[in-house]
């Protein structure tokens, strides 16, 4: 298969009609190679506008597009440091890393946090720190931070989770419950307060132990 033509048809065909236009992430979409980061069996797949599963009950890559369109939004800066919440196979904690000054990166399934690991170094990045836990209420042990990704849905975002971001930090994650999920931007603007865009709807499978509203009994 030719990986660089299928890069280059990922790119000009799926991530650029979703508006993706800043030269520099797309550059960062070229060189990370996203075919050593899926399993082998779905390699010729790797580039294609699809989820990609990773192993157990809802571990999946994003659509590249997504991928692309988080990195785009958070405007991420050299000095940045990045909490993402759902490691996966490493492929957007290596997108986050090229960008970022350094990422956090958390899963709660071992086994995806060593194929991370074997994944990462592959690609030679070396600015990922990798953890297992429970984050899906944030991970507070490096925080504050300068940007948020959840690899993942919540059907709403904790308090806990916005504390952590640093003034005019970022966040991007999918919000919601099936089958109304909307992809949001918020942005720290001080004072505990956090402004809020929606980005797209769209349906990804729900973080492992997210939180959810307590619903209404009459």
């Amino acid at each position: 298969m030719d990986f660089e033509q299928a890069r280059f048809n990922m790119i000009e065909q799926q991530i650029r009609p979703w508006e993706v236009l800043d030269s520099e992430v797309l550059d960062t979409l070229a060189l990370i190679k996203r075919e050593l980061f899926v399993p082998p069996k779905y390699a010729e797949l790797a580039l294609a506008d699809l989820e990609i599963p990773l192993g157990g009950p809802g571990q999946i890559m994003l659509a590249p597009k997504i991928e692309g369109h988080f990195l785009q939004v958070l405007g991420l800066k050299k000095s940045d440091k990045v909490l993402e919440i759902g490691t996966g196979s490493g492929y957007m904690a290596a997108l986050l890393a090229t960008r970022a000054g350094h990422v956090h990166s958390v899963d709660i399934d071992p086994a995806m946090t060593e194929m991370a690991r074997a994944n990462l170094a592959r690609a030679g990045i070396t600015n990922v720190k990798l953890e297992t836990g429970d984050a899906a209420r944030g991970w507070a042990a490096h925080a504050p931070y300068n940007a948020i990704v959840v690899s993942g849905a919540l059907p709403y975002l904790p308090d806990s989770l916005l504390m952590q971001l640093a003034p005019e930090g970022r966040l991007v994650a999918i919000v919601g419950e099936p089958p109304v999920m909307t992809a949001q931007l918020l942005t720290h603007s001080g004072e505990g307060r956090c402004n809020v865009v929606g980005l797209f709807e769209t349906l990804a499978p729900t973080m492992k132990n997210a939180a959810r509203r307590e619903a209404f009994v009459f």
